[in-house]
């Protein structure tokens, strides 16, 4: 039995998609693109949509491909931001390195949510597209690297996952090599007339961070008269953000992994789950954490 004909809804389903197009054409929007660069142009959307290629006929590598290439693109946009701020602390130049460490922790909200979607992958469908990673793994992210370098935790055994391209081993041994954020935050206290030693202010930049009394003393300086301090006081305070940040986004990955692999190893020869697991105990800043309890 038909449905009955309503003549008014029937003319409403014909004069709304006109009412449509006529908005657009009174919003004089530009619809030819034969002779100017387009939306898809300019992002390279043919480029990046192509870039997905699964290997295994399993549904769900697509979305393993796409959270790792999503994370990618927000690591790369990340390093451009912590690059920055640790270029403007280097020149005293806070109020451009506060809009850059903020944005750089609001990344890193994103990447912490992005695991969100990750878990959605069950154990099989995990274990259906694993034998063709071959032994690809997120520990070989050159710009995760690099990120971990800008942040202070150096490792020069890290180097080596990307001996066979010159030029990302080029890229990642120049942050290796380089004043991370939190020495720059150092010598930037040390410019202000603080007491921050020169073994942490003209030191090698390759070796891991020491944590130093004598910083510590330098920071609670800080926090015990803000109004004096207002602007490194402010600095400790985006470090702050940034590191529990960095934190939340370690502790998500740790579950997820477990979640989906339990405690097999990592694809990259990592023991995966207790690897990560060690990974939580690393602190970046850890002066800014340790004063607290002496306030």
């Amino acid at each position: 039995m038909g449905c009955p004909y309503n003549a008014e809804e029937s003319a409403q389903a014909v004069t709304q998609p006109k009412a449509a197009e006529a908005i657009v054409q009174e919003e004089k929007a530009q619809l030819d693109f034969s002779q100017s660069m387009s939306y898809g142009d300019y992002l390279h959307l043919d480029a990046i949509l192509s870039a997905q290629a699964p290997r295994s006929p399993d549904h769900n590598e697509m979305l393993f491909i796409v959270q790792h290439q999503t994370s990618e693109l927000w690591m790369k946009l990340m390093l451009h931001e912590l690059g920055g701020a640790i270029r403007h602390i280097a020149q005293d130049e806070l109020g451009a390195a506060f809009k850059m460490l903020a944005r750089v922790s609001k990344i890193m909200e994103q990447l912490v949510h992005a695991w969100d979607v990750l878990a959605t992958m069950t154990p099989p469908e995990y274990s259906a597209i694993r034998p063709f990673l071959a032994s690809s793994s997120g520990f070989q992210s050159y710009q995760y690297r690099c990120i971990e370098f800008s942040l202070g935790n150096k490792n020069a055994a890290m180097l080596k996952p990307h001996a066979h391209r010159p030029d990302l081993l080029a890229l990642v041994q120049a942050r290796y090599e380089a004043p991370s954020l939190y020495d720059e935050a150092l010598r930037l206290l040390a410019r202000r007339g603080l007491a921050v030693p020169a073994s942490h202010t003209a030191r090698d930049w390759t070796q891991p961070y020491v944590a130093s009394d004598a910083v510590e003393q330098a920071w609670l300086q800080v926090y015990r008269k803000p109004e004096d301090y207002w602007d490194l006081y402010q600095l400790g305070e985006e470090l702050t953000d940034l590191e529990d940040a960095f934190r939340l986004w370690r502790f998500r990955h740790v579950t997820t992994v477990e979640r989906v692999i339990g405690f097999k190893r990592g694809t990259g020869g990592t023991g995966g789950v207790n690897y990560l697991r060690k990974m939580l105990d690393v602190v970046l800043f850890p002066e800014i954490w340790t004063l607290r309890t002496s306030l």
